[in-house]
């Protein structure tokens, strides 16, 4: 179902990565829905690129793991339209790799630093200029791997899972100030991220979507758009209700395990078991 023409009209967002895979594809469903979009990420030129498209929209050089770089996005929010509406903390890596007794804590320390110190810094100046406002949505990017083990690496999937846990807090913290905190789930996203990592080579998107289309339960790979979309729901009036919540964009993957064993094959004609293995 299409969204609603102009559900973000007049609002004012920020989206962290905002310059590639999900968050591109964020900015550009924020803006068709009329919002005002500050496009933060550390790949600059992308940024200026995705701004001049689409305008309306600023590009500024962001380091997630610089509260400076995110202090100033939110200002420049502020400066250049007037309020901020919308923080997406979306900016992350897959980050440190291998077995937990050779981790290098350097690497860890810097996906830490990406995927939930950047963050926490978000939502802190995002909080700052929505508090004397009474009213914001703040949102943030986990994953299954915050509580599917296996899924992710190590330092990943506590960051993810760390994110779950930060979101509750301050939504506890600001509902009373009427701002709504959440965060989204996405499953395997076709993406360049997720390319170099699958295949070894960014720009294989068609070849990723094989792949993930073949392993996910829904039967079609996750897209940006897909969470694009969630983006622009929970940051709108329809998701007022809504707030210390998970929203899971996942294709069935976290909740569904496999196809129904008892609804199909030999059990596919209804029946009953009962004591001691009898069935009637």
């Amino acid at each position: 179902m299409n969204a609603p023409p102009g559900r973000l009209a007049g609002r004012v967002a920020v989206v962290t990565g905002g310059a590639s895979g999900i968050g591109a594809a964020t900015v550009r469903r924020l803006a068709a829905d009329g919002a005002s979009v500050v496009i933060a990420d550390l790949q600059a030129e992308a940024a200026r690129a995705l701004a001049a498209e689409l305008g309306g929209c600023c590009p500024i050089r962001a380091d997630v793991t610089s509260e400076d770089d995110i202090a100033a996005a939110v200002d420049l929010a502020v400066s250049a339209f007037g309020r901020l509406d919308v923080m997406f903390g979306n900016a992350g890596i897959f980050g440190a790799y291998g077995s937990i007794a050779k981790s290098r804590m350097e690497d860890v320390d810097l996906t830490l630093a990406v995927n939930l110190r950047g963050v926490f810094a978000g939502m802190k100046h995002a909080a700052r200029v929505m508090i004397p406002q009474r009213s914001g949505v703040i949102l943030a990017t986990t994953s299954p791997a915050a509580v599917i083990g296996g899924v992710g690496n190590h330092a990943y999937s506590a960051a993810k899972a760390g994110i779950v846990g930060l979101m509750r807090s301050v939504a506890a913290e600001l509902r009373p100030h009427g701002i709504r905190v959440n965060a989204i789930m996405p499953g395997a996203i076709v993406s360049a991220m997720t390319a170099g990592m699958v295949t070894g080579d960014a720009t294989a998107l068609d070849r990723t979507a094989e792949l993930l289309a073949a392993q996910t339960p829904a039967g079609r790979p996750g897209r940006p758009e897909d969470i694009a979309a969630a983006v622009s729901y929970l940051a709108s009036d329809e998701a007022a209700f809504v707030t210390g919540q998970t929203l899971v964009v996942d294709g069935g993957y976290t909740a569904i395990g496999a196809e129904s064993p008892y609804a199909t094959g030999e059990y596919a004609e209804p029946g009953v078991f009962l004591e001691a293995g009898r069935r009637r």
